[in-house]
């Protein structure tokens, strides 16, 4: 990976997310990756990395190995018409990180039959941890382990069918937002029994972290890893239970499969 030309359009957050963790991750080196965006102002962090910037898309695609689309779903058609001449359709694999756009409208909007990857990472991916979805559309086996073994090195990619890309959206882009409410719910409830914001902060975010790779270690389910801290008549099951009475699962259930139910009416 490290020979690749990667170009990003669209250098907001997700776009500098992914840069930033192509970057730290040592993947490629900064210099291979481009990053376009018509407001050159918000690169200037990432020229500081060594990233190149422009403002100009269709140079930016130019003898590109993959070019990521990272923009708003509703700028994508414009762009494409842009940059559709200027990429070399049998060397280029395109990823589009919009939510919402399939491969189909890609190919189409491109007017051929390049190679579309749909890819959903989540911010985390900054920081070499996303939860990164991925699938395919008339790619070989060895261009799916390229991509997985990207985003991989940025975290955790896996590979699924398009039609989950709705429920990937949900469960692993907006699941960073809902385990951050909990955590600052947590830590809020750590301030009123007595510490402070900062340590209860860090407290409950490395609790959450330990609980996260018990999980992905053992590979085990998460009621079971419950039963071994619950004791009969104890403290963590009264907690549990008083969450619960709260309606602490049926909101979280509720808040994904609202989310789910959004990104299909956007459809």
């Amino acid at each position: 990976m490290k020979n690749l030309k990667i170009t990003i359009i669209g250098g907001g957050n997700l776009g500098s997310a992914i840069s930033r963790g192509l970057v730290n991750s040592k993947a490629i080196d900064p210099s291979q990756l481009t990053v376009s965006d018509n407001q050159l102002k918000q690169l200037e962090a990432l020229k500081l990395l060594g990233v190149n910037v422009t403002n100009d898309n269709k140079s930016a695609v130019v003898n590109a190995d993959i070019v990521m689309l990272a923009v708003k779903p509703w700028f994508v058609e414009t762009v494409m018409i842009d940059i559709a001449n200027s990429l070399d359709v049998d060397k280029t694999i395109f990823i589009t990180l919009a939510a919402g756009v399939s491969s189909k409208t890609i190919q189409e909007l491109s007017g051929n039959s390049i190679t579309v990857f749909a890819v959903m990472p989540n911010t985390a991916i900054a920081v070499g941890e996303s939860m990164t979805c991925v699938s395919s559309r008339n790619a070989s086996k060895e261009q799916e382990q390229l991509v997985l073994s990207l985003f991989g090195s940025m975290g955790k990619a896996i590979l699924i069918s398009e039609s989950s890309m709705g429920a990937a959206t949900a469960l692993a882009s907006c699941g960073t937002a809902y385990a951050l409410r909990y955590i600052h719910a947590a830590a809020q409830a750590g301030i009123e029994i007595g510490f402070n914001a900062e340590v209860a902060t860090q407290i409950v975010a490395q609790v959450v972290k330990g609980a996260s790779e018990i999980i992905l270690k053992n590979g085990s389910h998460p009621e079971v890893e419950i039963d071994k801290v619950t004791t009969p008549g104890g403290i963590t099951i009264n907690g549990l239970n008083a969450m619960e009475h709260a309606g602490f699962s049926s909101s979280v259930i509720s808040g994904v499969v609202s989310s789910f139910n959004k990104v299909n009416k956007g459809k």
